[in-house]
C-alpha cells in the first residue's frame, strides 16, 4: 500500500487483532450477527514518517459524528481556542472575520462561538475585535461570520433545525410584549437589543472539502477543524481544497489526536480503524507545509491532542521538512497490549470469585477497543454512555450492551471502570453524586487499571 500523505511505499510496524471494525457503526440487536472483529496492520511511511493503517477507510469517513460536544471540558477548550485564533488574527492584522469550520457535524462547535463572551479569554479577544480605530471610529475587525460544511445531509438538516429553534427562542427571550417593554427602562431595553444584534450567527451547508469544491460564503479569513483530518484517506487533497477557499495570509486552527500520546503511555486502545492516520507533531507539520501552510504554533491540549495554528503561505515562504527514514519502535505498544489483557481479565476473575460485578463507562473508541481486544464480552454487565444514539445498541466486536446512566439503578454493579480520557474527573464526579460512595471507581492508566483518586 502507498502512503496516504505522500504516495511512497509503507512498512508494517505491528499487527493488532480483535479490533472493532469501526467506532461509529454501532450494531443493534439484529445487526450483531454481521458484526465481527478485524485484524489491522499498523504501518509507517519511511519517506514522510506518517503512521497509518493499511486498510480502506471506514465508509463514513466524510461525516462528523460527535457524542461529547457539549461537555464542560470541551466547551472550555473550544472557547480557549477561539480566543487564541482571534488573537492571532489581530496580531497578523487580519480584519475580516469570515470563518469556516471544515467538518462541522450538527454545528455543536459552531454554537459555542455564541457564548464566547462568557469565557474570560473569549471576552478579552472579542473586546479586542470591537475596539474602535482612533482614525475611522470603526471597529478594528469585522463582525464574525460563521459557515460550517458537513457531508452528511441528515446532520446538516439537524444543525439547521437547532439553529432555527435557538434563533426563535432568543427572539422570544429578547423581545418582550409591549406592556413589559413599557415597564422596562430605556437603558435595559437598549442592552437587550444590542445583545440580540451582537449574537454570532452561523450557517451549515452540505459539502466536503475535496478537489475543486467551492465552499459557500468564501473565500475565508480563517478556518477551524477539530479531530477530523485523522479520518481522511487523502489528507493532501483536503488541505489543498481548504487552501483554495482561503484568502491570502488566512489562518487556520486544527486539532488531531496525538500519536506521541499513544506512544508515551503505550495506549494501544487509542488506536482504531476510523483514525486511518496517526499524526505526530512532525508529521502534522510536514503535511501542512507540504501543502502550502506555514506553521505558527503547535501545542498539546487535553493531554492527548495536537493543536496546530497555521497561515496560508506561498511555496517560497516555506521550509522543506525531511524525515530521516527511521521506523518508530512500537515494541512497548505490543507489550502493553498483552499486559493489559492479562491485567483486566485477572481483575475481573478476582471480582467474579468475590461475587461482585463491573461495568464500563465510555462507549468511546477507547472503550470499544479495550472491550474487544481483552474479550470482555459476557464478563462485564454493560457500558454506560450519555449519548442517546448509542444507548440500546452494542459495542462493536465485544457486543456488550450500551445503556444510559440511569440504567445503573435497575442493574447495580460494584465497580465502574472509566474509559474516557479527558473526561475522567467529570465522569467520576457524576458517579459519586448519582450512585453513591459505595461504588468503586476505577480508571484506565497506561497498561493497568487503578482506583480513581481525585487530583
Amino acid at each position: 500500500m502507498k502512503c496516504i500523505a505522500c504516495g511512497h511505499e509503507i512498512k508494517k510496524l505491528m499487527t493488532v487483532e480483535n479490533m472493532p471494525a469501526s467506532a461509529q457503526n454501532i450494531p443493534n440487536e439484529t445487526e450483531l450477527k454481521d458484526d465481527h472483529p478485524v485484524t489491522l496492520d499498523l504501518c509507517q511511511c519511511p519517506e514522510c514518517g506518517l503512521v497509518q493503517f493499511d486498510c480502506e477507510p471506514v465508509e463514513y469517513y466524510k461525516d462528523v459524528i460527535r457524542a461529547g460536544g457539549g461537555t464542560r471540558t470541551m466547551t472550555r477548550l473550544r472557547h480557549e481556542e477561539y480566543a487564541r485564533l482571534l488573537e492571532y488574527m489581530q496580531e497578523y492584522g487580519i480584519k475580516g472575520r469570515n470563518i469556516v469550520e471544515v467538518g462541522c457535524g450538527r454545528g455543536e462547535f459552531l454554537r459555542m462561538w455564541q457564548n464566547l463572551d462568557e469565557d474570560k479569554d473569549g471576552a478579552k479577544a472579542l473586546s479586542g475585535d470591537r475596539e474602535k480605530d482612533p482614525l475611522s471610529g470603526q471597529p478594528k475587525a469585522a463582525a464574525i461570520r460563521l459557515t460550517g460544511i458537513e457531508h452528511k445531509k441528515e446532520l446538516v438538516e439537524e444543525a439547521e433545525k437547532i439553529r432555527t429553534e435557538t434563533e426563535c427562542q432568543d427572539m422570544g427571550n429578547t423581545f418582550m410584549t409591549s406592556k413589559e417593554e413599557t415597564a422596562e427602562s430605556d437603558s435595559d431595553s437598549r442592552i437587550r437589543r444590542t445583545k440580540a444584534s451582537d449574537r454570532i450567527d452561523y450557517q451549515v451547508v452540505e459539502g466536503f472539502a475535496e478537489g475543486d469544491y467551492k465552499i459557500p460564503n468564501g473565500p475565508f479569513d480563517a478556518f477551524v477543524q477539530f479531530n477530523f483530518l485523522e479520518h481522511q484517506p487523502n489528507p493532501k487533497d483536503m488541505l489543498q481544497n481548504i487552501r483554495k477557499n482561503l484568502k491570502e495570509k488566512a489562518l487556520g486552527l486544527v486539532t488531531v489526536p496525538s500519536f506521541e500520546y499513544i506512544l508515551k503511555y503505550n495506549g494501544y486502545y487509542e488506536l482504531l480503524r476510523d483514525h486511518i492516520a496517526n499524526y505526530t507533531e512532525f508529521t502534522l507539520q510536514k503535511l501542512f507545509q507540504d501543502n502550502g501552510f506555514e506553521v505558527l504554533e503547535m501545542r498539546t491540549v487535553n493531554r492527548d491532542t495536537i493543536e496546530i495554528i497555521v497561515k496560508k503561505a506561498e511555496p517560497e515562504e516555506l521550509t522543506k521538512l525531511c524525515y530521516n527514514g527511521a521506523l518508530i519502535d512500537v515494541s512497548a505498544l505490543k507489550e502493553s497490549y498483552e499486559r493489559l489483557d492479562k491485567e483486566v481479565n485477572a481483575h475481573i476473575e478476582h471480582l467474579t470469585e468475590a461475587g461482585k460485578t463491573m461495568a464500563v463507562w465510555g462507549a468511546s473508541h477507547q472503550g470499544f477497543t479495550l472491550a474487544a481486544t481483552t474479550k470482555l464480552g459476557g464478563k462485564v454487565k454493560y457500558i454506560i454512555d450519555s449519548a442517546k444514539f448509542k444507548q440500546g445498541r452494542y459495542a462493536p466486536a465485544s457486543h456488550i450492551p450500551i445503556v444510559s446512566p440511569e440504567h445503573f439503578h435497575e442493574e447495580k454493579v460494584d465497580e465502574i471502570l472509566i474509559v474516557a480520557p479527558g473526561y475522567t474527573d467529570e465522569i467520576a464526579s457524576i458517579i459519586s453524586e448519582k450512585y453513591g460512595k459505595d461504588v468503586k471507581i476505577l480508571v484506565l492508566k497506561t497498561d493497568k487499571i487503578e482506583e480513581y483518586a481525585a487530583d
